[in-house]
């Protein structure tokens, strides 16, 4: 069974035992969160969302926040002699899917 989550505008394929990397969660290490927005849950039956599956639901557990790999911004006007070089490193959450009910 697997089902097509979203979070932080972005959708996400998972079944129980994955790993994803998702924008940061403000939750804790360590501590089991729910993801509501489950937009399908597949498997043998597959069940659609409109725009989501009604009482449906992954638990994932919280296991680090992580910097991702840095990131380059170069903003360039011509003939201004305006240049800005930016770079940053964006903050990820690593998440342990436990299980999707329905």
């Amino acid at each position: 069974m697997y089902a097509i989550v979203a979070t932080s505008g972005k959708q996400y394929r998972v079944a129980a035992g994955d790993v994803i990397t998702v924008d940061r969660i403000q939750d804790e290490e360590g501590s089991t969160i729910s993801l509501d927005s489950v937009l399908l849950v597949g498997g043998d039956s597959p069940k659609f969302g409109a725009p989501t599956v009604e009482g449906a639901k992954v638990t994932a557990t919280v296991k680090a926040h992580v910097l991702g790999d840095k990131r380059v911004t170069f903003k360039y006007k011509a003939r201004k002699r305006n240049r800005r070089h930016v770079g940053y490193r964006p903050r990820f959450t690593t998440l342990e899917i436990n299980s999707i009910d329905l």
